[in-house]
């Protein structure tokens, strides 16, 4: 049946309006990607909305013996008020939650909407962690080194501000280069890197864009992109991309018992991100935590280099200290080898990810917390300051009843 005028006026108006919707949506996507309560959806189904390299389950699943009661009676001062780990849960909102023991799973919650312990989550710039576990079990194969120039593994970038910038100087982020890495500004460059991901666009042409900021080695500036560079120099060294490096050298060694994934950029050629888009279960998170908790070592085998883990609990280089790190930026961490770090007798480190993902280990205490989180905002200084107060306090407790 054909349209009167009116009619097809009507369709004409309604497609125009789909059609600038549609265009609005595009433009913004990560805006509304990344917003509560959207985020418990987004941050669980990664796969659904991007081109993803999957990282195969171990071939051998490391079995995590349980052991109950252990966090009966547990609670934390924040605030000036003592709470428990539901008020945890609720105020910093928790999607998936985790806590091992001496080997032991004594804790396990799935507060979030889509969450299971069979959830893949996206765990943002915690991929930076596992990135920089990569690059230390290929040094100890000999694919590259902490004094490599950038350039030798990557010329694409002879030339740019990173033409001078070692593989130590990512690692510690160090670089040099770039500016501040603002969320809140769309001019920024982790922002800019964002739309070239998600829009099709050159992360090639966003890296060498970036201008020098300072000397290599010289000033911390916490950035995305110089973890970016990271894996793909990782990469160009071992032949190999992202998710099949992940799974030969780390997620079948840890005993993962679930299918892991990066996501890739939606441009060609696909490219992973070492710096922000790998994907898994907590309970596999709490397998490598537990891993490098152990020094790298699983069943007798040195997965790991010892030398390597210890590098990621400080290199004692003093701008790197916790507390030294710059205005913006928490009291509480210091950074290296692409963790955080927290001081301490007992020199716990942590992985972290916008929107409050956390990879807790406490070497001393032989204690693991996974956190999965969808904060409303990409950075949340009163829920980090809670989170850190909750597993600070929850590792004592468990320190202390052995």
């Amino acid at each position: 049946m054909a349209l009167g005028a009116r009619g097809l006026t009507g369709a004409v108006v309604a497609g125009a309006g789909l059609a600038a919707g549609a265009a609005w949506l595009w433009r913004n996507q990560g805006t509304v990607a990344t917003s509560r309560p959207v985020n418990e959806w987004t941050f669980t189904h990664m796969s659904v909305l991007m081109p993803v390299d999957t990282v195969p389950r171990s071939a051998r699943p490391r079995p995590l013996a349980r052991r109950e009661g252990a966090l009966e009676g547990f609670g934390y001062a924040f605030g000036g008020r003592w709470r428990t780990l539901d008020d945890l849960h609720r105020r910093t909102h928790t999607t998936g939650f985790a806590v091992v023991h001496r080997g032991a799973l004594v804790h396990e919650a799935y507060p979030g909407v889509f969450a299971s312990p069979d959830t893949r989550f996206q765990l943002f710039s915690l991929t930076k962690s596992v990135t920089s576990v990569l690059v230390g079990i290929a040094r100890e194969e000999g694919a590259l080194g902490l004094d490599d120039q950038v350039v030798s593994h990557l010329p694409a970038l002879a030339g740019s501000a990173y033409d001078g910038t070692t593989v130590g100087h990512l690692l510690d982020m160090c670089s040099g280069v770039g500016g501040v890495e603002d969320y809140a500004d769309p001019d920024a460059p982790v922002n800019r890197f964002e739309r070239a991901v998600t829009g099709g666009g050159s992360v090639l042409d966003v890296i060498r864009s970036l201008p020098r900021a300072a000397a290599p080695g010289t000033a911390f500036n916490y950035s995305t992109l110089d973890t970016q560079v990271l894996g793909q120099v990782l990469e160009a060294a071992t032949g190999e991309p992202l998710a099949r490096c992940a799974a030969r050298r780390l997620w079948d060694p840890a005993g993962a018992e679930s299918d892991a994934y990066y996501f890739l950029t939606r441009g060609r050629p696909r490219v992973a991100l070492g710096g922000g888009s790998f994907n898994a279960t907590v309970r596999d998170l709490a397998r490598l935590g537990l891993l490098l908790a152990r020094g790298g070592e699983r069943d007798g085998r040195q997965v790991v280099p010892a030398a390597w883990v210890e590098r990621g609990r400080g290199t004692g280089l003093p701008h790197l200290e916790v507390g030294a790190l710059g205005d913006g930026l928490p009291a509480h961490y210091g950074y290296a080898n692409q963790w955080w770090t927290l001081g301490g007798e007992h020199r716990a480190f942590t992985g972290l990810g916008i929107h409050g993902q956390f990879l807790w280990i406490d070497p001393v205490a032989d204690a693991v917390v996974v956190k999965t989180s969808a904060w409303p905002t990409a950075d949340d200084l009163e829920r980090d300051a809670e989170t850190v107060a909750a597993l600070t306090a929850l590792v004592s407790w468990l320190d202390a009843r052995g």
